[in-house]
């Protein structure tokens, strides 16, 4: 599956399914979230296929989920299993950093 730009809405039905969504709230005024974009496009590539969602929220246009989940810096980025937070990592990490959470929620 393609890297997907969530809604409110098309959020809440990937958060509430049964497989693995990584969530990077962002902002497009934001240097470090347009380092960061790069490395969810690979994600999106490489787990393309795999029982996992990959998707960005802009939190400028979506602030109702930025202010759900407390997102108070971007890029944050949120791992969910079954509806629930399981991870969050806040600032620009490296692509291995998140390819170990998706590989850790789909083992």
């Amino acid at each position: 599956m393609a890297l997907i730009h969530f809604n409110t809405q098309g959020f809440d039905r990937a958060r509430d399914s049964d497989i693995p969504v990584l969530v990077d709230f962002w902002a497009t005024w934001c240097g470090p979230c347009q380092m960061l974009g790069p490395v969810i496009e690979q994600l999106a590539e490489e787990y393309e296929g795999k029982d996992v969602v990959i998707g960005k929220v802009d939190v400028d246009e979506n602030p109702d989920l930025a202010a759900r989940y407390g997102v108070m810096s971007v890029p944050t980025v949120i791992l969910f299993k079954d509806g629930a937070e399981v991870e969050r990592k806040v600032g620009v990490m490296p692509f291995d950093v998140y390819a170990e959470l998706l590989d850790g929620t789909l083992s």
